[in-house]
């Protein structure tokens, strides 16, 4: 690489003011041209536009999971790879490509020996995701759990107890593949990229039926799915999808790669083969 540009959001989860300097000072010893952007608030969507039509070697991410998830969108398979490096709070996909390093270790090793690497993901209601997706009412638990974490205490009580009343009062239903209708809590879907499941060049998503039979198993499927241990929940049935439709009756809350979003009532959903290049890492 020889022009790699940065953007980074200094308020973003473990990134902090000091990193716009830290990060200037990697590439400086790895002999890397490149800035560093700080996009204020407003401003990063343009920031990102801009950076990737300028067509470097490559744009490293030092934010959360979902402008992480926005630049890879908008850079697609043909634009500038993209770095997400571990900025945010749950870091999915940082976390898929460099597993637990620091940013500053991350960013070190793409510099070293990073190299571009197609990523298919998923597209739900024509945005895509790329480590995972989760569609339905545990996903309100991840509203409550960021407002905890932000310390705002009474908002995550509303929020827990807005989850609660959602549980069973808003089932979806769907039909993947063409397959027959069925009808459940909430529908989890996993990309190659870090499905245990699927072979990482198989063009499928990994999807898996959430249908609890209480409000107590609603609240261990929320914890779960959030953690990524929702496989061992007894409530879970697995599948696999290309394309498929769900619907419910208002609606649907989802996470796609860690960032909470609600959802019109009925959405589609596919398999898209090459989604984004990636910076990635020697196995």
């Amino acid at each position: 690489m020889r022009r790699v540009e940065i953007i980074a959001n200094i308020a973003s989860g473990s990134v902090g003011p000091d990193a716009p300097a830290e990060a200037e000072r990697i590439l400086t010893e790895h002999g890397v041209e490149g800035s560093v952007h700080t996009p204020g608030e407003g401003q990063l969507e343009a920031c990102l536009r801009e950076v990737i039509d300028s067509a470097p070697d490559a744009v490293f991410i030092l934010a959360g999971d979902g402008t992480a998830r926005a630049a890879a969108e908008m850079s697609g398979p043909d634009g500038p790879p993209i770095a997400p490096l571990p900025g945010g709070t749950m870091n999915m996909l940082p976390r898929a490509l460099y597993g637990e390093r620091t940013w500053q270790e991350a960013m070190a090793a793409c510099l070293e020996t990073g190299e571009p690497r197609m990523v298919s993901g998923g597209e739900v209601a024509g945005r895509l995701f790329f480590v995972a997706a989760i569609l339905g009412s545990p996903a309100l638990w991840a509203e409550a759990r960021e407002a905890a974490r932000s310390g705002k205490v009474r908002l995550a009580i509303s929020r827990a107890q807005r989850a609660f009343r959602r549980a069973f009062s808003g089932r979806l239903r769907y039909t993947l593949d063409g397959r027959p209708k069925g009808k459940t809590e909430a529908l989890t879907l996993m990309c190659p990229l870090v499905s245990t499941a699927l072979d990482e060049d198989e063009r499928a998503l990994e999807v898996a039926a959430l249908d609890p039979t209480s409000a107590l198993d609603i609240f261990r499927l929320g914890v779960n799915a959030l953690s990524g241990h929702w496989r061992e929940d007894p409530s879970v049935s697995m599948g696999r999808c290309r394309v498929g439709r769900v619907w419910a009756g208002g609606h649907i809350p989802a996470i796609l790669d860690g960032e909470p979003m609600r959802l019109d009532p009925e959405v589609h959903i596919r398999f898209r083969p090459k989604a984004f290049r990636a910076v990635s890492l020697p196995q």
